[in-house]
């Protein structure tokens, strides 16, 4: 039986779980929790996270996982163990990708939320939370130009690229990554790869739902 996603297409996280997935060949069985409808505030989904966040992956043997960036180490480290999308004997790659998981965690999705959750209660983004997000792209780019590397924990994609890009490809809508060359560089390169096509879909449908709301 498939692990199951629980979630929506148009998030970001979501989405780099299910790019993931695509890039390991691994089938999941995706249950839409439609966020905006409220779905995420029901009892059944609120036993599994209380959190009432996506994504959610619930696996065959009723092991759930609530955090984007823990399902994308588990479902490389069990299904397809030691790949270089995260490889677990290679401490120093490890401990890279890691960072860069954390940072966009803690730094670039968190200032994120904090323009978007806002702007779908009709708030729109003051300066100072898009110069957050700008100064947010201005790191990624120092980590671009200070490594020399063309992904952003090496010179091959890895899981951290997965939930980098979607994050960043939702950015845009607000602050441009054009803005930043390497960081424009950089996110071309996996626009061209197989797998990007996952993200493409669902960022089109929130940049439409975005826009809308900057222009009410």
């Amino acid at each position: 039986m498939a692990p199951k996603l629980y979630g929506i297409a148009v998030s970001p996280p979501v989405r780099s779980v299910l790019i993931c997935a695509e890039a390991l060949k691994l089938p999941l069985e995706f249950v839409t929790v439609n966020i905006l409808a409220g779905d995420q505030l029901k009892e059944d989904f609120l036993k599994k996270n209380p959190l009432h966040t996506v994504p959610v992956l619930e696996d065959d043997d009723g092991t759930i996982i609530i955090d984007s960036h823990a399902i994308l180490i588990y479902l490389v480290s069990k299904y397809k163990k030691n790949d270089p999308l995260y490889p677990l004997d290679n401490l120093k790659q490890k401990i890279r990708i890691d960072e860069r998981l954390f940072f966009e965690g803690g730094t670039l999705s968190h200032r994120l939320g904090n323009v978007q959750s806002p702007l779908f209660k009709g708030i729109k983004p003051t300066e100072s939370t898009l110069g957050l997000l700008k100064e947010g792209l201005g790191f990624l780019e120092a980590f671009l130009v200070n490594n020399k590397t063309k992904y952003i924990a090496g010179n091959n994609v890895t899981i951290a690229d997965f939930s980098i890009v979607t994050t960043v490809t939702c950015i845009d809508n607000y602050v441009p990554y054009s803005q930043f060359p390497q960081l424009k560089a950089y996110i071309e390169r996996p626009q061209k790869l197989p797998w990007y096509k996952v993200n493409e879909e669902g960022n089109v449908q929130l940049a439409g739902f975005i826009k809308s709301k900057l222009e009410s």
